[in-house]
């Protein structure tokens, strides 16, 4: 499979547009706190740009060349729409979204905003729609959801967690509103004026339901339909440790860890070709083999941490027998693998080869992983015939093996039929680790 690279807009110069300075003292504002960048500088709009509701991905796949000029072609209607005022960010309620040069990954949002009546808004996160700001007073949308308040995820599909906000927050038109996001995968937390309207739902991808959230895109400010005014607009990156041990929170009722951080009690197989290091199992350089839990598992859920060296092969023993090969003697084998094994190694793989797939029958999404050397947290769903992979925060696999007709190479998986069996790792003469191993069984 060819390697997907990060979505990540090439490098371009601040674009500064002239004829938009601010006017007038603001005070303190636009001013960050400690680990955090300012989006709007209080005085013009460097850094920014103008976009529509359109699928990032696009102009995200874009050459250097053509992503500069798309940015060129829409100054001209952000100079018509928006403005600086007195150190705020003003839009007149139409023309393109402000969309931020840079693009990000996991970050932290913080910003305020104020509307007025009838107004529609919203903030898009990786250049995806959105966490929605309405006037909840306009009853001709309540039949949409504006009576419900600001603050959610409103693109979701109906009933799915985070479509609408857990508490209604808004203040009255007038009044300045503070927005506070964290988004880490696909997952996203909201808190408006200090209360909390989302609490980690997975972001629905708009423009393709079937594909995750793009890994990297800008930030955006929507608006259409009247003025909205925003200000202390700031963002700080989070780090691979910080965004797994958000995603992970609290071990959920029913998972019970069944490695102890020690030793192999209550593992079977080759354990000789592994070692512990640090608390977390590492398979021997030049060793392998699969190793796996004496308990058996039906359906089941598995949380885990791995951290893989540039290159790395392991996978994951899905209702393994305990003997034979992993990837076909068991239900499947969740590939474990460098989302970079291509450069790293020089050699080609096949796309049901790529992390998280079910090896050699159903190809999971790439690009999605944190650099190698560092810890990536993962969760897989184990249900009949189906296996889902959530990998640091986002889905790249949801699959029905039972559908499958087509293998890699011609080779039948015998065991894809498996109802239950060991959980385990298959090591394949990489350092690669794991910890933090905790399985939940859902039968």
């Amino acid at each position: 499979m060819k390697n997907i690279m990060l979505l990540a807009a090439p490098l371009m110069g601040a674009v500064v547009l002239t004829g938009c300075s601010a006017t007038g003292s603001h005070g303190t504002n636009n001013v960050p706190p400690a680990g955090f960048t300012a989006l709007f500088n209080g005085h013009d709009l460097s850094g920014w740009w103008g976009a529509a509701t359109e699928d990032p991905r696009k102009y995200l796949a874009l050459s250097e060349a053509d992503l500069n000029q798309k940015k060129r072609d829409s100054l001209a209607d952000i100079q018509k729409h928006w403005s600086v005022q007195s150190g705020e960010l003003v839009n007149d309620g139409q023309g393109l979204y402000l969309t931020t040069d840079k693009n990000y990954r996991d970050f932290e949002l913080r910003l305020e905003y104020r509307t007025v009546p009838r107004a529609d808004s919203g903030v898009y996160l990786r250049g995806c729609p959105q966490v929605q700001i309405w006037d909840t007073t306009e009853q001709d949308k309540f039949k949409l959801g504006a009576d419900k308040g600001s603050g959610a995820l409103w693109n979701n599909s109906p009933g799915a967690p985070g479509k609408d906000p857990l508490v209604k927050a808004d203040k009255p038109f007038g009044e300045w509103n503070s927005l506070r996001v964290i988004m880490c995968g696909e997952r996203v937390w909201v808190w408006l004026n200090g209360k909390q309207t989302v609490a980690g739902a997975r972001m629905e991808n708009y423009y393709d339901r079937q594909l995750p959230l793009p890994p990297v895109g800008p930030i955006q400010l929507q608006t259409h339909g009247g003025e909205i005014r925003w200000r202390n607009v700031f963002i700080r990156e989070i780090g691979s440790t910080e965004a797994n041990q958000r995603l992970r929170g609290k071990e959920a009722g029913g998972f019970k860890s069944v490695f102890n951080g020690r030793n192999f009690a209550g593992w079977a197989g080759p354990i000789d070709n592994y070692e512990i290091i640090d608390g977390a199992i590492s398979c021997k350089p030049k060793r392998g083999g699969t190793i796996y839990t004496d308990a058996s598992y039906g359906d089941f859920a598995v949380r885990l941490e791995f951290k893989l060296p540039p290159g790395g092969n392991n996978g994951l023993a899905i209702r393994y027998p305990g003997a034979g090969d992993a990837a076909y003697v068991g239900m499947c084998e969740s590939q474990v693998l460098d989302d970079h094994y291509e450069q790293a190694t020089g050699s080609s793989i096949d796309p049901r080869q790529a992390h998280g797939s079910a090896y050699g029958m159903v190809a999971a999404q790439r690009g999605y992983q944190h650099p190698a050397g560092e810890w990536n947290y993962q969760e897989v769903t184990v249900i009949g015939h189906t296996i889902k992979v959530e990998l640091n925060g986002t889905v790249i696999l949801n699959a029905d093996l039972s559908k499958v007709t087509e293998f890699m190479a011609g080779h039948p998986h015998p065991g894809v039929n498996r109802v239950s069996g060991h959980f385990g790792f298959a090591g394949h003469n990489d350092p690669v680790m794991f910890r933090n191993i905790a399985i939940k069984p859902l039968n």
